[in-house]
């Protein structure tokens, strides 16, 4: 199994094979959460403008997403877990739309297959992987917008390829208890109310969900399936 790192759009745009599109800040930790609630989908749209078409179609689906970190204007959530703690998802139907994870969904033209990756359930993304046996794994962690790279997505990156070698990431905590000072200060900055602080909280547990998201498209629209392992 060849395993490449291939950060931001441009990896995405890059990748081959089995392809997992990390944003750990926080869209697929979201999504994640999302199913662990019990969401029936979640639906994965690149504009703004295609979630409320969608919408407009499906009066029933839940609105979810940001731009710039912001609640979409008209959405129903923005793109924090925190709003969704205690929240019953069951059954239910979410469309969700965010700047650096959905794009990067809809960037990976050349994959064989898409799955997301979080560190909320890595190793579950390990697992799966595993399974499928593939000949080349591309791992392309997002970063801010897909443009700027970050550390919270090479930190996830370098995790699943770790578990996908079979071997430890020795300094792991010690790099998720740095995220504080690092791209996770936002979260700690009272003039940024659009990253609460429990978010950081919820995106940075390593391995606490047993699921894996995987990703599929069809006729231009992206969609995906939650696997639970028990």
């Amino acid at each position: 199994m060849k395993i490449q790192i291939l950060p931001l759009v441009t990896g995405a745009q890059k990748a081959t094979g089995l392809t997992v599109i990390i944003d750990v800040f926080r869209a697929f930790s979201l999504e994640a959460y999302m199913y662990a609630s019990g969401a029936r989908k979640v639906i994965p749209v690149k504009t703004v403008e295609d979630a409320l078409a969608l919408k407009k179609e499906n009066p029933s689906f839940i609105l979810v997403g940001e731009r710039k970190g912001i609640k979409v204007e008209g959405f129903d959530y923005g793109n924090s877990p925190s709003e969704f703690v205690g929240v019953d998802l069951s059954g239910k139907t979410l469309i969700h739309t965010t700047s650096a994870g959905v794009l990067g969904l809809a960037s990976a033209v050349n994959a064989s297959q898409i799955v997301t990756g979080a560190l909320v359930n890595a190793k579950a993304t390990a697992k799966y992987i595993l399974e499928q046996n593939p000949e080349v794994v591309s791992i392309v962690p997002m970063g801010w917008e897909g443009k700027i790279e970050t550390e919270e997505d090479a930190l996830c990156a370098d995790y699943l390829k770790a578990l996908l070698e079979n071997h430890n990431l020795d300094d792991l905590q010690e790099r998720v208890d740095l995220l504080k000072q690092q791209e996770g200060a936002k979260f700690f900055d009272p003039n940024k109310p659009q990253f609460p602080e429990e978010d950081f909280w919820l995106c940075t547990k390593v391995d606490i969900i047993d699921g894996v998201n995987v990703i599929s498209k069809n006729e231009n629209q992206i969609q995906s399936e939650w696997i639970k392992y028990e």
